[in-house]
């Protein structure tokens, strides 16, 4: 008589999941936390407004630059006990960052917490797959990039609230309050070896070509969306005619949006993982397109805003389902690498945004970031499917 098969939702891994997105979280917020934090950081360490925005390029440069070589070093490490010394170095350096009082000290407690960001965003994905059944790894994959996908609409809002009222120390250490509770519950709950990890250490159907159109993707349909998310003060201020007060409440509606995106992204792409990749970026195509036409109209501005997050929030699961289909390798090095597209990505559209608000005005933008997400749906469209996909084992049952 064979063991009984584990429950698709036992409560310990779905503690463990929970967990993995309030992680990714807290590590999406402090990246960007000092965008909430400009004016107090700058004031307090007698620094200039530039110097502070460096502290998020430079974050992200790191991540950007260290991620495959920290994955490939750490590729033979458990992960149960990797990803708890990632959190405890987070939750150290975070506070670090709480109690800088030179602009020196911050930057530097800032490349710790980024360091271990970087392996943190390869591991992440395949650890919590490895947790639960193929079928549900779109959902699974959802349920983390929840965390991910909501840091810089709600973490972001939240932390600047935090430092008009508390101060700019108090945000960091919520942060670290909140990465404290999520290594506690990884301790306890998280599995040594998770119980269905076969398909989550390697693609499913490994495909080197069909995982560099992946690539590709994350590259074109993430400078789509941050051309126009790095200049949405500009574009509803100077293009829409909307007060600089409603950018607030719009980001609070995109990130509230993101929640919808995600489920269905997450349900979407248990089903069909193409068109759960390509129907987002169809979406983000035609908003864009329309923001661009239509953009002098503070309706269509605003709910194109709103719709980002619905766009962007199906996409980030879908993705990363792509990302562990055709990983040729190691799921572990496909999504470091994946992260790195992603912050090529994030590179590559704020700074042709930049260009394009530069020599052409704030309204062709929008058209900037169109024809990057159209792109994506091109590539997404070049991305057949394989002509089978291994069936999923099934555990025996007493």
């Amino acid at each position: 008589m064979s063991a009984p098969a584990p429950s698709d939702f036992d409560r310990r891994s779905v503690a463990a999941l929970i967990a993995l997105a309030v992680a990714a979280f807290c590590y999406v917020t402090v990246e960007t936390a000092p965008v909430g934090l400009l004016g107090q950081i700058a004031d307090d360490l007698d620094v200039s407004l530039s110097q502070v925005g460096l502290l998020v390029t430079g974050y992200s440069v790191t991540v950007a630059v260290i991620t495959l070589p920290l994955v490939k070093l750490f590729s033979r490490v458990p992960r149960r006990p990797l990803l708890l010394v990632l959190m405890a170095v987070m939750v150290v350096a975070t506070a670090g960052s709480a109690a800088a009082t030179q602009y020196e000290m911050l930057f530097a407690a800032r490349v710790a917490t980024a360091l271990s960001q970087a392996v943190f965003w390869g591991i992440v994905g395949p650890v919590a797959a490895g947790m639960f059944p193929l079928r549900m790894r779109g959902r699974v994959m959802a349920v983390v990039y929840t965390g991910g996908s909501i840091g810089p609409m709600l973490g972001v809002p939240g932390v600047a609230w935090l430092g008009q009222h508390i101060g700019w120390q108090a945000a960091f250490l919520a942060l670290a309050g909140m990465g404290l509770v999520a290594l506690a519950t990884l301790f306890a709950a998280l599995p040594s070896k998770p119980t269905r990890n076969e398909h989550a250490g390697r693609g499913t159907t490994p495909d080197a070509r069909r995982f560099a159109l992946v690539l590709v993707t994350t590259v074109l349909a993430v400078a789509g969306f941050f051309t126009v998310y790095t200049y949405t003060s500009t574009i509803i201020t100077s293009v829409a005619g909307m007060s600089a007060a409603m950018l607030g409440p719009l980001l609070l509606m995109r990130g509230l949006a993101d929640f919808g995106g995600i489920a269905a992204g997450g349900f979407l792409s248990d089903r069909n993982q193409r068109l759960a990749v390509a129907l987002p970026m169809v979406l983000l195509t035609a908003i864009l397109a329309a923001l661009w036409l239509l953009g002098t109209n503070p309706w269509v501005a605003g709910g194109v805003i709103v719709l980002t997050g619905v766009a962007m929030g199906a996409f980030s699961p879908a993705l990363q389902n792509r990302v562990m289909e055709f990983a040729p390798g190691s799921t572990d090095t496909a999504s470091a690498a994946n992260s790195v597209a992603f912050n090529i990505g994030i590179a590559l559209g704020s700074s042709l945004g930049g260009l394009t608000l530069a020599h052409a005005g704030a309204q062709h933008i929008a058209l900037t970031a169109a024809a990057f997400a159209a792109g994506a749906v091109v590539v997404c469209l070049l991305m057949t499917e394989p002509a089978k996909r291994p069936a999923e084992p099934v555990a025996a049952r007493s």
